[in-house]
């Protein structure tokens, strides 16, 4: 995973915005039992109010909303939240709201859950705990996961096979990339916990596979920030080198790991004597399900 520094990580975390079509279609679904470990763990009950901090299209939002719970989404681009409340239209205690998280004033605090799905590490680190903090009730709890390309054990290598081609297009990895498997995925922990605001802290890991055509696969791609982000020409010879060897398959498809690691911690009735508010040393990281993919 490649690190940016604060300017990248503000251009780079828009750019989903241009994808807002695609990324309902494109992006997997979280599975059923992470949404369950999450009420359970966090202690949720049906009508407790919500806080999701990057909904995007709403593809973390609707598995909660069928359970019952009121939830307010904060989202960042304009497209992804029309996206957005096309897709919760049937859910009337979901409230989409366009704007920035961190500089978002919420008419009342005092939610039970601050959640973000793929959206935590785009957050500005000197802000996101500390104001996750602030908006949560006493009792309330920090929740936050990504879906990340994982490397199941015998899985495809089709992958490992396409590092050639980004390496000629000059978005090769960096050097020391690792390929974990789903339950090896690092987890934060000690960030979390660094901050002095949050105690308690419980970690799960999921993973699971999903097969796709080139077509589908391109259309994943496309909602990656740093596939977004390249030239033309790169995106071009990547495309077509997939789709040419994709056609070389029996089938013509490839199937991709995919792993989620859910932090779940308790607000602490009161900051611990020195917290660090960020937790982080102010590094912002690239999207976790986009690296040269890997």
């Amino acid at each position: 995973m490649m690190d940016f520094v604060s300017d990248d990580r503000d251009q780079l975390r828009t750019t989903f915005n241009s994808a807002a079509s695609l990324y309902h279609q494109a992006r997997p679904e979280y599975p059923a039992e992470l949404f369950d470990e999450l009420v359970r763990l966090a202690q949720l009950r049906p009508g407790d109010r919500l806080l999701e901090v990057g909904c995007a299209t709403g593809k973390a939002t609707i598995p909660l909303a069928r359970r019952g719970f009121r939830i307010t989404c904060v989202e960042l681009g304009a497209d992804l939240a029309a996206e957005a409340r096309r897709n919760l239209g049937g859910f009337p205690q979901v409230t989409i709201v366009n704007e920035p998280f961190e500089t978002w004033e919420p008419p009342q605090a005092g939610f039970g859950l601050v959640y973000a799905a793929t959206a935590w590490h785009w957050l500005d680190p000197a802000v996101r705990y500390r104001k996750a903090w602030e908006l949560l009730c006493e009792s309330g709890h920090l929740a936050f996961w990504s879906a990340t390309h994982a490397f199941p054990a015998g899985g495809d290598r089709f992958f490992h096979e396409l590092q050639d081609v980004y390496d000629e297009i000059n978005e090769g990895l960096p050097p020391g990339a690792q390929s974990p498997e789903a339950g090896e995925l690092p987890d934060e922990r000690a960030e979390i916990e660094a901050t002095g605001l949050f105690t308690d802290t419980k970690i799960r890991r999921f993973g699971w596979e999903i097969a796709y055509t080139a077509e589908e696969y391109i259309r994943l791609l496309d909602t990656f920030s740093g596939h977004i982000a390249m030239a033309q020409w790169q995106r071009d010879r990547l495309y077509g080198e997939i789709r040419r060897r994709l056609a070389e398959r029996p089938g013509g498809r490839l199937s991709r790991g995919w792993g989620a690691v859910l932090h779940v911690a308790r607000r602490r009735y009161a900051p611990s004597a020195t917290p660090r508010a960020n937790g982080h040393d102010g590094a912002a990281t690239s999207d976790p399900a986009d690296t040269k993919e890997t």
